[in-house]
């Protein structure tokens, strides 16, 4: 801990996304580390960008409203930063198949113009990439290692290999130092609360504090890695202090369980609430990838980055959050 307060402290850090689920935690977390940060966001609805985010420390970072697409606002914004976690990007499998051209936008060309305000403004920075399990697709084995084909199932995947790629690229070619971690199921404080198509887990803690039935599709036996938003920021923050993530990927990983069995444990913690199973609707079952374990051995072993924060500890600790702040996020 320590060393990452020397690493930290003055430093000129710019967050994509930064007033999302992830993004605003990692910020938090930044203004504990003495860094100076500054936000880019677009607040697009339905994205999940949230002013509330960053309310206890809203006056110790800088907001820059604006869209990752905006290459001159990009430009300027990269200039003088020192780190810059890129978490900018659209999550949604299902918004990806009916609105290809948007997460093309997103996820790939905003990827590649922010890399080359990097290119030829701030060559010296150092990225980390937000990518995603979606890259494999359907898992031809579990549990699911960084040498496993991609193959994704939707054109959110697609995009976020793409996205990742230029990084790679990028760290490889021009030598802009980027490391991209491929996150699983994340849950926790902060996330929208509109809809499902940005995280399975925490909606359905929405439809459990709101008393309403939860319905499971298909059988319900289908496993997601889950992890805790705390843990995925150590993760952040690990990887940009360590040299030795330049130029690599790393799957992040948590706790396997079905869906069946983390809706049970859900009701358990709040001690109410009802699920019954129904049939998949159409498209959704078409993108549907089965099992997800991730085998997070690599980052483990190169960085020493694990999840600390157990399932149950993070759901209560969600619940909690919610029922709280209900007002800013239903």
């Amino acid at each position: 801990m320590k060393n990452l307060e020397k690493y930290y402290k003055g430093k000129s850090v710019l967050i994509t996304g930064g007033l999302g689920f992830i993004g605003s935690t990692l910020a938090q977390r930044l203004v504990k580390l003495k860094s100076s940060v500054t936000i880019v966001d677009s607040l697009i609805p339905q994205y999940g960008g949230n002013m509330f985010n960053i309310h206890q420390v809203k006056n110790k970072v800088k907001i820059n409203f604006s869209d990752v697409r905006d290459k001159y606002s990009m430009n300027f914004l990269i200039k003088d930063k020192d780190l810059l976690f890129n978490l900018a990007g659209t999550l949604s499998h299902i918004d990806s198949m009916t609105d290809p051209f948007t997460d093309l936008e997103v996820n790939c060309a905003a990827q590649l113009a922010i890399l080359e305000a990097c290119r030829n403004y701030n060559p010296g920075i150092k990225i980390i990439f937000a990518g995603t399990r979606s890259q494999y697709g359907r898992p031809e084995y579990l549990p699911v290692d960084e040498k496993h084909p991609l193959k994704p199932a939707d054109v959110n995947g697609i995009n976020n290999i793409a996205g990742e790629s230029y990084h790679l690229l990028y760290n490889e070619v021009y030598g802009i130092k980027a490391c991209s971690l491929r996150l699983t199921n994340t849950f926790g404080p902060r996330h929208q609360m509109h809809h499902h198509r940005q995280g399975i887990i925490n909606w359905l803690i929405r439809q459990v504090i709101d008393g309403n039935e939860v319905k499971l599709y298909g059988d319900g036996a289908q496993v997601r890695d889950v992890s805790y938003v705390d843990d995925v920021v150590d993760a952040f923050i690990i990887a940009m202090a360590r040299n030795e993530a330049n130029g690599q990927v790393f799957n992040l990983g948590g706790t396997p369980i079905s869906l069946e069995e983390i809706t049970r444990l859900i009701i358990k913690i709040n001690k109410k609430g009802s699920y019954r199973i129904v049939p998949y609707p159409s498209d959704i079952k078409k993108i549907e990838v089965g099992n997800y374990v991730a085998d997070y051995g690599k980052i483990k072993d190169m960085l020493g980055w694990f999840p600390q924060v157990s399932l149950e500890d993070g759901i209560r600790r969600t619940l909690a959050f919610y029922k709280k702040y209900k007002r800013h996020y239903w």
